[in-house]
Order: structure tokens, then sequence, then C-alpha cells
């Protein structure tokens, strides 16, 4: 027994998000120095590097979120054990997807970005390089990134998430249990997040190049702030996906427990998780 229900579909994929956020994480520090200084100190490797893990940890997160909701999706409106689609394969094999996607998409950085020296004040950058990158043809790359992540990384979940919610939230109120309301609330809560998080960045990035030097700064300082602000989500998004739901929450209490017996004077488990996963246990996970 153990600690199987840690390998549950559900929480194998909250498992991936996490790490996928975690990924996204990493970069931060480098991002946040970088900010700092107006200038990049890591070297053309780490430049690379540090842009691609950036875009790794983005890209997947999203997908992780829609391929979460459309999970919680056939679980709560139509019933879906794992004994049917449900099941550990299910889940891996969507979960290797997502990355392979999420790898091929960043290509396109790992290429493009360069370390080079600003004309205006002579600082180094670290950034897709805006001139010409030899037997490259950078206007199309740059191009088709553009619309890769609008609509894959950003309309496609977004569609996905706004559907798979409204119709759990239509299930969860049409079955009558009070005790199912906290999970609408919840529901709400991510969708809203999701909506003023990503939104902004996204509007931003449609904006046509601009004409002069007092709009190319006006555009740099909303990305800037709008990238931040997309930030947050990636931030905060595991705690809503992982620590609120109360019977992954309890399985990660036990897991450190198990590996930190120190620990158990400290943290309160409860046996009963340890039971088998039901369709209706799986509508609670919230």
């Amino acid at each position: 027994m153990g600690f199987e229900q840690l390998t549950t579909v559900t929480n194998i994929l909250l498992l991936n998000l996490v790490v996928s956020s975690l990924i996204f994480a990493t970069s931060l520090p480098f991002m946040a120095v970088y900010m700092q200084l107006s200038n990049w100190i890591f070297g053309t490797a780490m430049c690379k590097i540090v842009g691609s893990v950036y875009y790794l940890g983005f890209y997947s997160s999203v997908l992780f979120l829609a391929l979460l909701t459309f999970d919680r999706h056939l679980a709560v409106v139509y019933s879906v054990g794992p004994l049917q689609v449900r099941n550990r394969r299910y889940a891996v094999f969507s979960c290797a997807v997502v990355w392979v996607v999420s790898g091929l998409a960043c290509i396109r950085p790992m290429i493009l970005h360069k370390i080079f020296t600003s004309n205006l004040d002579n600082k180094t950058l670290c950034q897709e390089y805006p001139g010409y990158i030899p037997n490259i043809n950078v206007d199309a790359l740059r191009l088709s990134g553009f619309y890769l992540q609008l609509f894959l990384f950003f309309i496609f979940p977004l569609v996905v998430i706004v559907y798979c919610y409204i119709r759990i939230t239509i299930t969860v109120v049409s079955s009558k249990i009070v005790s199912r309301f906290k999970t609408v609330r919840l529901i709400f809560i991510i969708v809203l997040l999701f909506f003023m998080c990503w939104t902004p960045f996204n509007i931003v990035l449609m904006y046509d190049e601009p004409t002069s030097c007092e709009e190319e700064q006006k555009l740099g300082y909303a990305l800037q702030i709008t990238r931040n602000i997309a930030n947050i989500y990636f931030c905060i998004s595991p705690v809503f996906y992982t620590f609120v739901g109360k019977k992954f929450q309890n399985y990660f209490r036990q897991l450190l427990v198990k590996h930190f017996p120190k620990l158990k004077r400290h943290i309160s488990v409860s046996q009963n998780s340890r039971s088998y996963m039901s369709t209706k246990s799986t509508r609670n996970e919230f």
C-alpha cells in the first residue's frame, strides 16, 4: 500500500504541474538580478539556458493546468473512473506529450536568445536578438513564436479551462450538495486568477511594432510589468492545485512523515486517506 495514492491520475498531474512551476521558478532569480542591474552578468550559455528554462516552465505549466482541468472534467461530469480512460498509463502518456510539446516550443527561444551590447547605454542584454542571425529567418521564427504562444499556450488552454469549469460548476450545483459549493468558489478564483494574470501580457504582445524610441520604451515597460504579473500566477498556482486538495495534502504529509519521522509530532495525518480512490472521492479532491 504505502503511498500508492500519490500515483493516482490526478496526483500524477498535480506533481507534474508543481515540477513545471518549480522549473519556471528556477529562472526567476536570474531574471530578478538581470532586471535589477539592467545588465546580464551570467554569460552566453546561461542566457540560453535560463531563457529556455523560463519558457519550458511557462509552456508546460499552462498545458498541465489545462490537462488537469480536463481530467477533473472527465471525473466529475462524466464520472469516468480510473478503471476506464483515467488510468496511470493515460496520465503518464498525457504528461509525456505535454513535456515533448513544451520542449519543442523552447527551440525558438534557445535559438533567438543571445547576449549583445545595447547601443544606448553600452550594457549587456540577454534577450531575443533583434538583428540578423546567419542561415535563420529571424522574422518568420519570431512571428511563428508569437502565434504559437498566443494560440497554443493562451487561447487554447483558456478555452479548455473555461469550458470544463463551466461544465463542472453546472454538475456540482445540480448535485444540490452544500459542501460542493466550496469547489465552485475555488473554481471561480482559479479562473479569475488565470484571466487577471495572463490577459494583460497577451494584450501587450499584440501591440504593433513601435515607430519611435518613446513608444518602444513604453512598450518595454508594459511588457515588463505584465510579464511580472503573469509570473505571479506560476508562483501561486501550485498552492491552489496542490495544497488546497485535502486528499493530496494528507498524502503529502504522509510522505514527509515517512522520510522525516521527527516531523510526526508536528504534522497530523489522517489514516482514512489510505482508502481506495473512487469516482466520488475524485470529485472532492479540491
